[in-house]
């Protein structure tokens, strides 16, 4: 029977509500490493697509976002339409 030893890798945040003391061999140790989502450049002209996941999103967004242009233009067109109407009377009345 081989035992293989086993390292168990184990943060201590707090103990008792007091937070361990931090030498710079532990800090240096437990600086974040720097991984591959960090890296911008890996990003570069991902930003212009869109992810095919999220696409019932976008079509609800794009719903939401053509509903409020119609509505603001069809506020638009009766106010153009009452004010066209008014100045009609106006002009038909004093000449």
């Amino acid at each position: 029977m081989n035992q293989e030893s086993s390292e168990i890798e184990v943060e201590v945040v707090e103990i008792d509500g007091v937070a361990p003391i931090i030498t710079p061999e532990t800090a240096r140790h437990d600086a974040p490493q720097r991984g591959d989502w960090q890296d911008w450049h890996q990003w570069r002209g991902q930003v212009r697509s869109l992810d095919s996941r999220w696409w019932p999103l976008w079509v609800i967004l794009g719903i939401i976002a053509i509903s409020l242009l119609l509505t603001v233009g069809l506020v638009i067109g009766v106010i153009i339409l009452i004010v066209r109407l008014c100045l009609k009377i106006i002009r038909a009345i004093l000449s």
